[in-house]
């Protein structure tokens, strides 16, 4: 004999929606249209990257890890520079009294990587670049 509550158990599995993934992405489609669509969060996230990159290409204390034209919007490497690697604890524990959190590198690279995704604000790449330029000032 079929139980009935079986059954309809197993076709309410493949019949229900995923309510919270269709909101969630409902919520991230606006808020991506409200900011001015793709196109406005591409410069944006353009604008973020340059400015990080900027500031390791200038500051004496960190190099990138990545080729120049292999550079990522969304996830920037960089290492302490060359005669400096002793400093990467220190750094680790001054950006974090500053605030600055999940900048530890991938544990096979090691260094730094700033996660640029799409909810970061170009206020905070600017805070993780001030407190690269205060760390520089401390060890000149």
């Amino acid at each position: 004999m079929l139980d009935y509550r079986t059954h309809i158990d197993k076709l309410s599995m493949f019949n229900t929606p995923p309510v919270f993934n269709i909101f969630v992405m409902k919520e991230t489609l606006k808020w991506i249209k409200d900011m001015g669509g793709v196109e406005a969060i591409q410069k944006i996230n353009e604008k973020k990257a340059g400015l990080l990159y900027a500031e390791i290409d200038r500051n004496s204390m960190f190099v990138g890890t990545a080729a120049v034209e292999d550079r990522s919007l969304m996830n920037v490497c960089f290492v302490m520079a060359p005669g400096k690697e002793g400093l990467q604890d220190e750094f680790m524990a001054f950006a974090k009294e500053r605030g600055m959190v999940g900048i530890k590198g991938h544990r096979s690279v090691g260094g730094f990587r700033a996660s640029l995704y799409n909810a970061c604000s170009i206020e905070d790449v600017q805070a993780l670049v001030d407190c690269m330029q205060e760390f520089e000032k401390l060890h000149k």
